[in-house]
């Protein structure tokens, strides 16, 4: 008597990759919160430490690490919303790096780590939302902006 192995669904590859990037984003919005948090929070000495801050960078990016951890727990909890959210932070943070280009053109202070920096955000968020759709509309058959009402 033999026995067949029980064979995963095709659809492990994809929940593995959601999980990876729900996981990825909760990670990186946590990392987000504690560095910007030390530098807002951390005294004279923090905020020396960190160099030629460009403030409301700093501002976006902490409060940013909070909507970038749910995200994540949206991603894992298979919410649609999650999606949205991450377009969402891809183009609010191309928005504050573009003004970020405006401050520096400018003759502003910056430090080289804040465009590093900002460009991998943007990178990020911008991966995200495109994984994300690609997950969404594998698991729906649609993307998710393309779903048409019923008309009763």
């Amino acid at each position: 008597m033999t026995t067949m192995a029980a064979r995963p669904s095709a659809s492990w590859p994809r929940e593995a990759f959601r999980w990876a990037l729900g996981l990825a984003a909760v990670a990186f919005g946590a990392m987000t919160v504690l560095s910007g948090g030390k530098v807002l929070f951390g005294g004279a000495a923090a905020h020396a430490d960190a160099g030629a801050v460009v403030d409301f960078v700093l501002l976006f990016n902490f409060g940013a690490g909070f909507a970038y951890i749910l995200a994540g727990v949206g991603v894992l909890a298979r919410r649609r919303w999650s999606l949205h959210l991450a377009r969402l932070l891809a183009g609010a943070t191309l928005l504050i790096f573009a003004a970020l280009g405006v401050h520096i053109a400018s003759g502003g202070a910056f430090e080289t780590r804040t465009v590093v920096a900002m460009t991998l955000r943007s990178a990020f968020w911008l991966g995200q939302a495109l994984a994300l759709a690609h997950i969404f509309k594998s698991a729906a058959g649609v993307l998710p902006n393309s779903e048409r009402r019923q008309q009763p």
